[in-house]
């Protein structure tokens, strides 16, 4: 998983060789957000904000909001997930949510190693 990229809010990120970046998240939020039930995904031409929320994920604990780690341009959704969001708890790091191109600003990101420090501090 060293491709990847961490932020505090629990999402992943992924370059691809086109500039564009997969987003998606990570096993310690599926963990602590139990079985997904429902996402409410973004559209393809939605503008994102690095930071600020882009959809969210129904659990069967809670509704939870996902933030999106970069700036730029959704082009295109993981439409699997509507159908089986459950997916993001089976395997969390190929059940990418969105691809997002144009990308022109970012959170903070962490690597593997400091976001497992940092996840370590919250339990």
């Amino acid at each position: 998983m060293t491709d990847l990229k961490f932020t505090r809010t629990h999402e992943w990120v992924k370059y691809t060789e086109n500039k564009k970046a997969k987003v998606g998240l990570t096993d310690y939020a599926q963990q602590q957000l139990g079985d997904l039930v429902f996402i409410n995904l973004p559209e393809e031409g939605d503008a994102v904000t690095a930071k600020e929320t882009f959809c969210d994920v129904e659990s069967v604990k809670a509704v939870s909001d996902v933030y999106s780690p970069l700036s730029g341009t959704i082009s295109s959704v993981n439409e699997d997930l509507m159908d089986a969001p459950e997916l993001i708890n089976e395997k969390p790091y190929e059940a990418w949510i969105a691809e997002i191109e144009d990308i022109t600003d970012t959170a903070d990101f962490l690597t593997e190693e400091e976001y497992e420090a940092f996840i370590k501090t919250k339990a």
